[in-house]
C-alpha cells in the first residue's frame, strides 16, 4: 500500500513532505509481502528470497489549530491489490477514527475534522486495512500508523511562580546575584523557535539588570543605601521566537528590598544636656533618659550606654531599654542638696554589633555630656538607724526605759522632731515614748514564756511641718528570767512486771523548763525526802537531764498491789533555783519471760489459762449440776443402807475411791486426826463402819499411863498389826493414810509447800510447752529458777 500526502503547505513542509515520499519510495517499495519457503537440497547452493511487503508508511503530519472551514487532507492510504476498480475498501480505526478522522474507503484520503491543539495531545495511533469489497475478507494484514499533531506558535512564555518578593543586603557589590526567574513554554522545544524563549528587563534600570539566557537578575549599582532608598519593583519579560518580531511573550514582577547592614554610626542629637533631679528622689528609680540616634535597624542599631568619666558616676547609673533604644539614667545613692548641688556625666553610646567590612565609616560610638541639678526639697526627718533593737527584762517594772530612738531634720532649718508610737497593732500599746526625747519606755509586765519579741513603729515628723514623717522599726526582745519550774515533759505510764529483779530499769523520765537554756538548762532529780525511804522503788539522776526509775526488790504482785506512787522532785540550775515536785504511778502487771506486758487487770489469772468469759460459765454451770447430782446422791444412800457386800460368796477385790479433796494441812475440818494428834485419845477399840464384824474383835488392855507413854511410830505399828490379824477385816483392800508427824520430830519437814526453797537440779523450761493451762505453773518455776541463778 502506497501513502499519498499533500498537507505540505508551506515550502519547509513541501521539502519535509518530498523527502518523506522519496524515503518511503526507496526504502520500502511497493511490493505484497510473500513468503517463500525453499527446501535445502544436499550439494545445491541454498537461495534466500527477500520477502515481499504489501505496505508503505511513514507518519502523517497535520497542522494543529486549523481554523479552515472544510476539513483538512492529512494524507492518503493505498493498497497494491487496488486496481482502481474500486474492489478495494480501505477501513480505519484507532485514536480519533470516526470523529477526528475519516478515511475515504474507496480512495483511502484520510481527512481531520476538527482543530487539533498539540499541548492537549501530540499524536494519535490509528489502524488501517484494505478488505475485499464483494467478500469482506482482509487483502492485508491489519498495520498501524501515526498521525502526529503539527506544532504552530500558539503559546506564550509564562511564569508559574510570580510575582517573586526577594531581598539583598545594602553596600552589595555590583553584580551581586538576586534572583533567578524562569518562564515555561507549551510549545514544542523541538520544532523550531517557538519555546526559544529570551529574558529581559522592562523596569527597574539602571538598578538592576537580568541575563537574556538564564534569567539571572543582579545588582547593576556600586553601594546601594538601604537609607536612601529601601524597595525597588522590578518588571522581567520572557518572549519566544528567541526574541524575534512576532515571538509572544509574558512578564513578572520581582519585588525586591534592600535589608539593613550596620553602616551608620549612632549620633547624640546634642553634645551637651542638662537634667533636673529633686533630692527626694528615691535610690533606684528612673530620673532621666537619653538617646543617641542610629539610621540602621533592626540589631544593626542596638546600643549600649555607659557613664565613661564624670563626678557623678558614684552617684549614678545608666542602663539601655532595648525596646526603645534608649540610655535610662537611674539613682544609685541618695542625694543631698545641702552637700552637694549638681553633677557632671560624661556619657557614650556604642553599636554592640559591628561589620568590620563599614569600619571605615566609623567609628561606631558618640560621646555627649550630661549636667544634672539637684533640687532642693523640704525633707522628713532621718533616723541615726535604719532600724532598733532593744532589750528587756520580762517582770520588768512598768515605766521601766528600753532605748531611745534619734531622727533629725536633714534640712538646713533643723527644725526640732516630735516622736510618736504608731498604735496600729495591740503590741503598740504595750510601749510610751518621750514626745520630745524619744525614749521608750514599757506599759505592762512582760512574759518571755507567752511573748518573747514585740514589733512596734515608731514615726518622728518635724513640729514646723507635720505633715513631713518619716518611720523606723522597733523589735523589742523580752529577755528571760528564772521564773518557771521544771517539770516532766510528758506523762509517763510506767509499768513494772511481777517477775522484775531488783536493780532493773523501767522507766527512764526527762524534763522540761519554760525558761531558755541559760536559766535551768541542767535539771537535777531526787525522790521527795519528805517521805521515808522507798522500799519498793528507787531514783537514779544520769546526769544528763535524764532519770531512771529502777526496782530495789523482785516479785510484785497485782493481787497484794497493783498500783504504787512514787513522788519525784525536779531542780533547775538557774539563779534562784526552782524546783517541782511530781508523782509518778506505777502498774503491777503480768510480763513475759522477755520482757514484754501480757496484761495489767487483775481478773486477768482466770483468762492466763486460756478461757474466756463464756468458758468460765459454762465450768461453773458444771460444776453446780455435779454438785447437785452429788447432794441427790447422798441424800438416796441415807435412805437405803445397804452393806457394799452383798453376800458372801460375792468375794472379789473392790476398790473403794474417795473424791474428797483435802484443804490441806491447815484443813482440819474434813477428817478425825485428834487419833494421831493425840494417841490417847484411841483408848477405846475403834469398829469399822464400812462392814458388819461378825467376830469380836480381841480386847485390847492398855492403861492410860501406857499411852501417854507410847510412841507415834509404836502406835502406828500396832495399828498395822491389828489391822493384819482382824478376822473382821474385809476381804479386799482397805488404804489407810495417817499423816501425823509426832512430837519434837529430829528429822526436819517433809512438807512440800517448803521446797521452793530447796535446790534441785530439775528443769522446768517443759511447762511452757503445755499450753496455756500451765502458763502460770511455768512463769512460777521459772521465777524460782531465775532467783536461784541469780
Amino acid at each position: 500500500m502506497r501513502i499519498t500526502s499533500t498537507s505540505c503547505i508551506c515550502p519547509v513542509l513541501v521539502c519535509l513532505c518530498f523527502v518523506q515520499r522519496c524515503y518511503g519510495a526507496a526504502h520500502h517499495g511497493s511490493i505484497k509481502v510473500t513468503r517463500n519457503q525453499t527446501k535445502h537440497i544436499e550439494g545445491e547452493t541454498e537461495v534466500h528470497h527477500r520477502p515481499k511487503r504489501g505496505w508503505v508508511w511513514n507518519q502523517f503530519f497535520v497542522l494543529e489549530e486549523h481554523m479552515g472551514p472544510d476539513p483538512q487532507y492529512v494524507g492518503k492510504l493505498h493498497s497494491n491489490s487496488d486496481k482502481g476498480d474500486g474492489s478495494v475498501k480501505y477501513i480505519l480505526t484507532g485514536e480519533g477514527a470516526g470523529t477526528i478522522f475519516i478515511i475515504d474507503d474507496t480512495t483511502g484520503d484520510i481527512h481531520s475534522t476538527k482543530s487539533l491543539d498539540r499541548e492537549q495531545k501530540t499524536h494519535y495511533v490509528l489502524h488501517a486495512q484494505a478488505i475485499d469489497r464483494r467478500t469482506n475478507k482482509p487483502l492485508e494484514p491489519e498495520s498501524e500508523f501515526i498521525i502526529k499533531v503539527q506544532d504552530i506558535n500558539d503559546n506564550a512564555p509564562k511564569f508559574t511562580d510570580g510575582p517573586y518578593i526577594v531581598t539583598v543586603p545594602e553596600m552589595s557589590e555590583m553584580g551581586t546575584s538576586v534572583l533567578q526567574v524562569t518562564a515555561t513554554d507549551a510549545d514544542d522545544p523541538t520544532y523550531g523557535n517557538s519555546a526559544r524563549v529570551v529574558y529581559s528587563i522592562l523596569q527597574g534600570q539602571p538598578y538592576f539588570s537580568v541575563d537574556p539566557k538564564t534569567g539571572v537578575i543582579r545588582t547593576a549599582l556600586h553601594n546601594m543605601d538601604r537609607e536612601a532608598r529601601e524597595h525597588y519593583s522590578v518588571v522581567i519579560q520572557a518572549k519566544d521566537m528567541a526574541g524575534q518580531v512576532g515571538g509572544l511573550s509574558g512578564s513578572t514582577t520581582v519585588n525586591i528590598t534592600l535589608t539593613d547592614v550596620n553602616d551608620n554610626p549612632p549620633r547624640f542629637p546634642q553634645k551637651h544636656y542638662q537634667l533636673y533631679v529633686p533630692e527626694s528622689a528615691q535610690v533606684g528609680s528612673a530620673v532621666g533618659k537619653i538617646k543617641a540616634n542610629d539610621a540602621d535597624t533592626g540589631s544593626n542599631a542596638d546600643m549600649k550606654y555607659t557613664i565613661i568619666n564624670g563626678d557623678g558616676s558614684g552617684v549614678f547609673s545608666i542602663s539601655t531599654d532595648k525596646e526603645t533604644r534608649e540610655g535610662i539614667l537611674s539613682l544609685k545613692k541618695p542625694l543631698n542638696y545641702e552637700k552637694k548641688k549638681s553633677y557632671t556625666l560624661n556619657i557614650e553610646g556604642a553599636n554592640t554589633h559591628l561589620d568590620f567590612r563599614f569600619s571605615h565609616l566609623g567609628p561606631f560610638k558618640d560621646v555627649t555630656m550630661l549636667k544634672i541639678i539637684v533640687g532642693d526639697v523640704d525633707e522628713p526627718p532621718l533616723f541615726t538607724m535604719p532600724s532598733y533593737v532593744m532589750e528587756v527584762y520580762e517582770n520588768a517594772k512598768i515605766g521601766t526605759a528600753i532605748g531611745t530612738v534619734t531622727a533629725q531634720d536633714p534640712d538646713m532649718a533643723n527644725s526640732l522632731v516630735r516622736y510618736i508610737i504608731d498604735h496600729n497593732t495591740e503590741e503598740d500599746k504595750y510601749f510610751t515614748i518621750d514626745a520630745s526625747t524619744g525614749t521608750i519606755k514599757t506599759a505592762k509586765i512582760f512574759d518571755r514564756e507567752e511573748t518573747p519579741w514585740y514589733n512596734i513603729t515608731v514615726t518622728a515628723s518635724e513640729i514646723d511641718n507635720p505633715g513631713l514623717v518619716s518611720h523606723v522599726p522597733v523589735g523589742v526582745r523580752i529577755l528571760d528570767i528564772n521564773d518557771n519550774p521544771p517539770e516532766l515533759a510528758r506523762e509517763y505510764d510506767v509499768v513494772v512486771c511481777e517477775n522484775a529483779k531488783p536493780g532493773q530499769v523501767i522507766q527512764t523520765i526527762t524534763a522540761t523548763d519554760k525558761d531558755n537554756s541559760a536559766n535551768g538548762a541542767r535539771f537535777h532529780f531526787f525522790l521527795d525526802e519528805g517521805h521515808s525511804l522507798n522500799p519498793n522503788f528507787t531514783l537514779r539522776d544520769n546526769e544528763d537531764n535524764t532519770a531512771s526509775i529502777l526496782t530495789r526488790r523482785r516479785k510484785y504482785s497485782r493481787t497484794t498491789q497493783d498500783m504504787y506512787y512514787l513522788p519525784v522532785l525536779i531542780s533547775d540550775g538557774g539563779v534562784p533555783s526552782l524546783s517541782s515536785s511530781s508523782t509518778l504511778t506505777i502498774k503491777v502487771c503480768a510480763c513475759e519471760r522477755d520482757g514484754r506486758v501480757r496484761t495489767c487487770h487483775a481478773e486477768a489469772f482466770l483468762s492466763s489459762a486460756g478461757l474466756s468469759t463464756g468458758a468460765l460459765i459454762a465450768i461453773l454451770l458444771c460444776v453446780v449440776i455435779l454438785l447437785a447430782i452429788v447432794v441427790l446422791f447422798i441424800t438416796l444412800r441415807r435412805n437405803k443402807k445397804e452393806p457394799l457386800i452383798i453376800s458372801e460368796e460375792d468375794v472379789r477385790e473392790n476398790v473403794v475411791t474417795y473424791d474428797d479433796e483435802g484443804g490441806g494441812e491447815e484443813d482440819t475440818e474434813a477428817f478425825d486426826i485428834t487419833a494421831l494428834r493425840n494417841p490417847s485419845a484411841a483408848e477405846e477399840l475403834k469398829y469399822r463402819r464400812d462392814v458388819r464384824p461378825e467376830v469380836k474383835p480381841m480386847p485390847r488392855h492398855h492403861t492410860s499411863a501406857s499411852l501417854d507413854s507410847i510412841d507415834v511410830q509404836e502406835f502406828i505399828k500396832q495399828r498395822l498389826a491389828e489391822a493384819d490379824l482382824d478376822p473382821s477385816v474385809p476381804p479386799y483392800d482397805s488404804l489407810q493414810t495417817y499423816a501425823y508427824e509426832g512430837h519434837r520430830s529430829e528429822a526436819g519437814s517433809i512438807s512440800s509447800l517448803d521446797s521452793a526453797t530447796t535446790h534441785s537440779d530439775q528443769d522446768y523450761n517443759y511447762l511452757e510447752d503445755w499450753g496455756p493451762e500451765f502458763k502460770k505453773l511455768a512463769e512460777l518455776y521459772g521465777e524460782i529458777e531465775s532467783e536461784r541463778t541469780t
